[in-house]
């Protein structure tokens, strides 16, 4: 299937994702309702790095997933891209992501059965981009990997498999990336060398990049931090975040 952009044009200044008191709650046996984000209101700027910070648990992952339309709040609004998420179907919603944004996980969620050149043509396959061999090639040599093209992620090491999700991440040339814990399993230095890339790669591509992370270094080194604290969005100093 041939997919169609079908977002609103955004102007560079409109906000590229934007959570309008947002809450988020899911049944608790002990609870009844756990309450995980109270009234969360947010923007995020084109090119942004934005980090979001707080104790494990604290619902990074959740918010994340809000933001990227993988869930959808229990109240308030979400606009991703200059489209309200709850106004859009499930398939609407993943055609949106599919080739408007991308993710890059803690657990790199390579198929193991394919190299990984055929790991990042995987989306441009699926969706009939053309040109799509180019591509992933050229996606290999941004992050360094020309060389291991034909290896399955077995024989990557964490580092290079990172990477490889990363090049997947961006050959669709995503407005924003999401990335969830993305040096979370790696040893200092090579979660060093990823977090050199991601934002290397956010300069070059002007792609807007939305980081969870419990690195406060690997926070700081965006434009902007946001923390979760007991549901709410703070500053890092705990008081009430401006919308």
């Amino acid at each position: 299937m041939t997919m169609q952009h079908t977002h609103t044009p955004l102007n560079s200044d409109s906000p590229v994702i934007e959570l309008t008191e947002v809450a988020y709650e899911v049944p608790s046996q002990e609870h009844g309702l756990l309450s995980i984000l109270k009234g969360a209101t947010l923007k995020v700027q084109p090119q942004e790095t934005l980090a979001l910070v707080g104790r494990s648990g604290s619902g990074k992952s959740t918010l994340l997933a809000l933001m990227a339309g993988l869930e959808s709040p229990t109240q308030g609004e979400v606009r991703l891209l200059g489209q309200s998420l709850s106004a859009l179907s499930e398939d609407q919603r993943a055609q949106l992501r599919a080739l408007q944004v991308g993710f890059v996980f803690q657990n790199f969620q390579l198929l193991p059965n394919m190299t990984a050149l055929e790991n990042i043509l995987m989306p441009l396959e699926l969706f009939q981009v053309a040109d799509a061999k180019p591509k992933a090639l050229a996606a290999l040599e941004k992050v360094g990997l020309s060389h291991r093209l034909s290896h399955r992620p077995g024989l990557l090491s964490g580092g290079e498999q990172q990477r490889v999700a990363i090049a997947r991440a961006l050959v669709t040339e995503p407005k924003v990336l999401f990335a969830d814990e993305p040096t979370g399993s790696l040893d200092e230095e090579t979660a060093h060398g990823i977090q050199e890339l991601l934002f290397k790669l956010n300069q070059e591509t002007q792609t807007t990049l939305v980081l969870v992370t419990h690195d406060l270094e690997f926070a700081e080194r965006c434009h902007r931090q946001v923390f979760l604290h007991q549901g709410h969005l703070v500053n890092r100093d705990l008081s009430p975040l401006e919308a």
